[in-house]
């Protein structure tokens, strides 16, 4: 029997049948020698039994509780033994040839060293978010006035989103998501995994400036595509967003100096302001703004203290309030 080349980690919760669709069309894509390992974070759907069942050659991890996106990727890296580390989302098919065009480009250009794809929506248009830039001071003061929601995709006033870039040419990039990322094993012991202070949202970003700073090259392979339905696990956009809020404001807390953190946490806290008042401008209420406004509080930590205050999970018992955390 052929040894596997990739490990294929992918982490679970309440979405049984995405993943096994995902896992379906990995299989049916793909040439590459691969193993399988699902980290299920404590699902109540069945996942484990169901997924153990139709897919025997695959691993299950049974987390038993809901250890969020970069502790669910930590475990599924420690269980799998092959050279090469692919983390893919749950709810994503894979097409032709993806995972092989991609291993086939990291081996004809070994020293990008860290590798994405191009995602698109189930209507077949690009979906940008494979990779984003950087979080800068420009950008923040962008997101504050409502720039970057006025000029949507503009290079200068939505500098994160990378312009209209389709993705669809070789490009090196500063973050490289989590949905779809390839790193041999050794570059990912050498960065030590995901930092598993993140809960979910904002680790992806901690995890390509740290590769960075050791030299890797984050690149995106346009052959290497996906169907990525965003955000299959999770229940609430306004609480959604208060997650996707405390994960910048970790990257910024951990990644900047103090100043200029609180400065950066400031202005994502304006940009909350700002669509909130448009919002009910326009006589709209209890919007996504409107609840990621109200809980600034929550989320303006960061994690590990935005993950009690959003979801109210106690660290001591390892509780969680009964709406449990997406994954």
């Amino acid at each position: 029997m052929t040894s596997a080349e990739i490990a294929v980690v992918i982490v679970n919760y309440n979405t049984k049948d995405e993943t096994a669709e995902s896992i379906a069309s990995l299989l049916a894509t793909t040439t590459t020698p691969i193993e399988i390992v699902v980290v299920d974070n404590g699902s109540h759907d069945g996942s484990v039994d169901a997924l153990r069942a139709r897919f025997p050659e695959i691993t299950v991890v049974d987390a038993g509780a809901n250890l969020g996106f970069a502790a669910g990727v930590n475990r599924g890296a420690e269980a799998s033994t092959a050279p090469w580390i692919l983390l893919l989302n749950p709810d994503t098919v894979v097409l032709d040839g993806a995972i092989d065009a991609l291993r086939t480009f990291s081996l004809d250009h070994p020293s990008y060293g860290l590798y994405g794809g191009r995602t698109l929506r189930p209507d077949g248009t690009v979906d940008p978010s494979s990779c984003w830039g950087d979080m800068t001071l420009w950008s923040l003061v962008s997101f504050a006035a409502g720039l970057s929601t006025a000029f949507k995709r503009s290079r200068i006033f939505d500098p994160e989103s990378l312009g209209s870039w389709q993705r669809d040419s070789v490009r090196e990039v500063p973050i490289i998501t989590g949905c779809l990322l390839l790193i041999s094993r050794d570059g990912w012991n050498r960065l030590g995994g995901m930092d598993e202070q993140y809960f979910l949202y904002g680790e992806d970003a901690d995890f390509s400036l740290r590769a960075r700073r050791a030299g890797l090259r984050p690149v995106i392979v346009p052959d290497a595509e996906i169907v990525h339905a965003v955000g299959g696990s999770t229940a609430s956009s306004g609480r959604k967003m208060c997650m996707v809020m405390a994960g910048k404001a970790t990257v910024l807390r951990k990644n900047w100096p103090a100043p200029q953190a609180a400065a950066g946490i400031a202005l994502l806290q304006v940009g909350a302001a700002t669509r909130t008042l448009l919002a009910r401008v326009r006589g709209r209420r209890h919007t996504t703004w409107d609840e990621v406004w109200r809980r600034r509080r929550d989320w303006r930590p960061g994690y590990p203290l935005a993950r009690q205050t959003i979801f109210g999970f106690d660290p001591s018992t390892g509780s969680e309030a009964p709406e449990k955390a997406p994954a």
